[in-house]
């Protein structure tokens, strides 16, 4: 990054571009309204669907939550970011809303097609948003940039189980309603106030971005060994924060605290990540990106490691939380910025494909949790340390500066170099 840069919060948020400033408003907004992921198994057999059908809509949902961000980088490439946010967004409204239309035992297969559709729509916008945030951003704020990205997600996810309890109290079918109503607003916002092009930096303005097809694109990317070791990463990091919301209450219950102790967990790790994670990231920007992520993911997993050590003690329970969430503080922002250093004729395509493994790792890291936690119980949390450094490994590997020769697009007529900005 560049030194030149403000080390100030306040200072970078007013260099913050119009546009960025309306797109994070409209993650805001639609994150209030997140509530299928949450709340659809409950409101399922809350409707009389068994457990079963409803965790099978819920896998549903996940499925097409993994192919919808593949699908929304590759429209991002060829439509662009607005474009894909504004349809993604008018599909999603009205098929969250119908949830509650279909929820009943008699209506399981009509359900389970629109809750994975509703994922498919929900999740297309995600790499749309970060490829609009990265060309929009200046280059030595983009990290910045990710950082208030997540830190808009969080807001969101912390408020919207608040604005849940209050409309579960007048109506379950509500949940679904709002999260219908909060996408169509994004997607009125989007339309109203993103740009509709997006320029191309001075430096690509010469490469031939029509002419690299799809398959030269992904064919590029199995070849990028360096970007192969940074998916990896976020596959073995995602399994392992997965288990924050699975094995960890498990862990708790099974230590005999009360409930409450989770509670607190989950509070101690939201207000951290809101109120410190922008000023953190002022001076992990001042790091190389290869230390940023490897240190932490080192902390992290010192944070993991540490649940199994606090057997008893509802203190070390919270203190390994802090290491945890300030692992994640530190390496997250670098791990998520990194994609947007790729030109822009593959970038959509790379940040799709980054935002797919997130979402396939999602989809399994709770399952593994339930594994290793029946099979190793407490031993889970030594073997997610080790996961945690073995994923920081390979996000340092994969993010210092490239010495081997970079990877290349066949277009046709020549061959280009592909591979992320030193």
């Amino acid at each position: 990054m560049s030194n030149e840069a403000p080390a100030g919060v306040f200072a970078v948020l007013k260099a913050t571009p119009t546009p960025v400033r309306y797109l994070l408003g409209g993650v805001f907004v639609n994150q209030l309204g997140a509530f299928v992921q949450t709340f659809l198994l409950l409101y399922l057999t809350v409707r009389g669907v068994s457990v079963a059908a409803a965790g099978l809509c819920l896998v549903a949902y996940s499925v097409g939550a993994i192919f919808g961000t593949m699908l929304g980088g590759e429209l991002t490439h060829r439509f662009g970011p607005r474009t894909t946010i504004v349809v993604a967004m008018i599909a999603s409204a009205p098929l969250v809303a119908s949830i509650p239309l279909l929820a009943h035992p008699s209506t399981f297969w009509p359900l389970a097609g629109v809750v994975a559709l509703g994922g498919l729509a929900t999740q297309a916008y995600r790499p749309a948003a970060a490829v609009l945030l990265s060309d929009q951003m200046p280059e030595e704020y983009q990290v910045m940039g990710f950082s208030m990205m997540r830190i808009a997600l969080n807001i969101g996810a912390a408020l919207a189980p608040l604005i849940a309890a209050g409309l579960i109290l007048v109506d379950w079918d509500l949940l679904f309603w709002l999260d219908g109503a909060t996408a169509a607003v994004y997607a009125l916002l989007a339309f109203a106030l993103l740009p509709k092009n997006v320029d191309v930096p001075p430096e690509e303005d010469e490469e031939p971005a029509s002419t690299v097809d799809r398959k030269s694109a992904y064919a590029t990317m199995v070849r990028d060994g360096k970007f192969l070791l940074y998916l990896g990463s976020m596959f073995v990091g995602t399994i392992v924060y997965a288990q924050f919301t699975v094995a960890l209450p498990l862990q708790i219950l099974a230590d005999g605290h009360p409930e409450a102790l989770y509670s607190a967990v989950l509070a101690t790790s939201s207000i951290i990540l809101i109120v410190t994670e922008l000023k953190l990231t002022t001076y992990v920007t001042r790091w190389p990106p290869p230390l940023a992520a490897g240190l932490g993911h080192a902390v992290f997993a010192v944070g993991v490691a540490g649940w199994g050590l606090a057997a008893g003690s509802g203190t070390l329970v919270i203190l390994s939380t802090v290491f945890f969430v300030s692992g994640l503080m530190i390496s997250g922002p670098s791990m998520f910025a990194y994609p947007a250093r790729f030109p822009a004729r593959v970038k959509a395509r790379y940040i799709g494909t980054q935002h797919t493994i997130i979402g396939l790792s999602s989809a399994l890291g709770p399952v593994f949790g339930v594994l290793a936690w029946t099979w190793l119980g407490r031993g889970i949390w030594p073997l997610g340390g080790a996961l945690g450094l073995v994923a920081g490994y390979f996000a340092w590997a994969a993010m210092k500066q490239k010495t081997a020769p970079v990877p290349a697009v066949e277009t046709g007529t020549a061959t280009e170099p592909v591979g992320g900005k030193a």
